[in-house]
């Protein structure tokens, strides 16, 4: 089943710039072959689970690597009986 995630990333000690961190985060996400949608304060995707939840862990363990010790993920899932679209949710407003 597809489910959302919405992956907020908070770098607290780096040594670069934060949005070099998160900018990194954000290329995972577009290499990953998910659906997701860049909003401002947190990017969400759409895909299997096994995928979502291993994208996730990349997000993690490449921004600890790449020069910042400690982060924050703040992670919101949606999963269902059925796949989920996050286009469902908005389409109203669009």
């Amino acid at each position: 089943m597809k489910i959302n995630a919405a992956i907020q990333l908070l770098p607290l000690d780096t040594d670069e710039h934060r949005y070099a961190v998160i900018d990194r985060a954000i290329a995972l996400i577009e290499a990953s072959g998910l659906k997701f949608k860049v909003c401002p304060f947190e990017t969400v995707v759409e895909g299997e689970s096994e995928k979502v939840y291993a994208l996730i862990q990349a997000i993690q363990n490449t921004s600890l690597e790449k020069n910042c010790s400690e982060l924050l993920i703040n992670v919101k899932i949606h999963a269902a009986t059925r796949d989920l679209h996050f286009d469902d949710k908005i389409a109203k407003f669009q």
